[in-house]
């Protein structure tokens, strides 16, 4: 058998899959993105796999060289059963073990967690969550949702669903059961938000990137839209603050990783009048997952080389610093 010498990480979302293979020292050596099956369940399980096998063969590089995957993907894996819960945006998760699936198919340890969480370790290693101890990374896009990193390492709760701030009672009605499936918060902030703010002010729809395009060129109502998503991130970031009390806020995702949203953001923090933390923008922007996936890996590799850990499905556990 081939040593093992090469790891795979990948970002799964509702739309698209993006997957790496990189060596030892978590150089890439191949990537790719795909559009995510939209049957879910096994198919995108084998998506997944025969993904990865082509990346492995396009570089020129043994499967069997390939020691250990990571996985982010939407909602909260399950360690009891492995199947995702609070994923609606792929079918049949949470009735699947995607990392007995996985694992069964790749024939090495699988690691499996939130994507936000994944992201929040590629920021932990060479993004804007480096040198800190205690932070959160908040990602607001399609959605909301936030990894934390609680003295060095990952913090997931009882059942894996800590940083779920899609469901804080903030922005839109808590009580409402419309705004209880993806959460009331991010029924605030969700980016198609942005758009429907504009056209209720304008009457005309166009897409979030061209909002932020007319806010730089001054346009009143556009600006008005992202300073409404401010407000509410910054309501996020103070209730978050309040409980954990972190060093720093990283902000990614498609928006969060907007440069034109951290001073509103930063600006209503202040008109709150509470101790806040430092917020800072993404500096991995949309890579910031895969680049967790791939820390995620390496690590796993080399536990599983240190105990013969043979291959099974596991919750990824705290991640420190190099």
């Amino acid at each position: 058998m081939a040593e093992n010498r090469y790891v795979a990480g990948v970002d799964l979302g509702g739309t698209k899959v993006r997957a790496a293979l990189a060596d030892r020292g978590g150089h890439i050596v191949a990537e790719d993105v795909v559009g995510t099956d939209p049957r879910g369940g096994t198919a995108v399980a084998e998506q997944i796999a025969a993904l990865l096998r082509s990346l492995a063969e396009g570089a020129g590089v043994a499967w069997t060289a390939v020691g250990a995957t990571a996985v982010g993907s939407p909602g909260a894996p399950n360690p009891e059963t492995g199947a995702i819960d609070l994923s609606p945006n792929i079918s049949s998760f949470d009735s699947l073990d995607l990392q007995h699936e996985l694992a069964r198919r790749l024939g090495h340890p699988v690691v499996l967690d939130n994507d936000v969480n994944m992201a929040a370790l590629g920021e932990q290693r060479t993004g804007g969550g480096r040198g800190y101890r205690d932070f959160v990374f908040v990602a607001v896009g399609t959605g909301i949702g936030m990894g934390i990193v609680v003295n060095g390492s990952l913090c997931r709760g009882a059942r894996g669903a800590a940083g779920e701030i899609s469901y804080l009672p903030l922005g839109t009605d808590p009580f409402d059961p419309a705004n209880q499936v993806r959460g009331a918060l991010e029924e605030a902030v969700a980016g198609a938000t942005i758009a429907r703010r504009y056209e209720e002010a304008t009457g005309e729809c166009v897409s979030v990137p061209v909002v932020f395009e007319r806010a730089g060129a001054g346009d009143e109502h556009a600006l008005a839209a992202i300073d409404d998503e401010a407000k509410f991130i910054a309501l996020a970031v103070a209730a978050v603050g309040a409980v954990l009390d972190p060093e720093a806020v990283v902000l990614g995702g498609g928006i969060g990783s907007r440069a034109e949203l951290l001073e509103p953001v930063r600006r209503w923090l202040g008109r709150l009048g509470a101790h806040a933390p430092i917020v800072r923008t993404s500096q991995l922007g949309h890579r910031a997952a895969l680049i967790g996936a791939i820390a995620a890996a390496r690590h796993e590799m080399t536990r599983g080389a240190e105990h013969r850990i043979e291959p099974e499905h596991r919750i990824i556990e705290g991640i420190t610093h190099e």
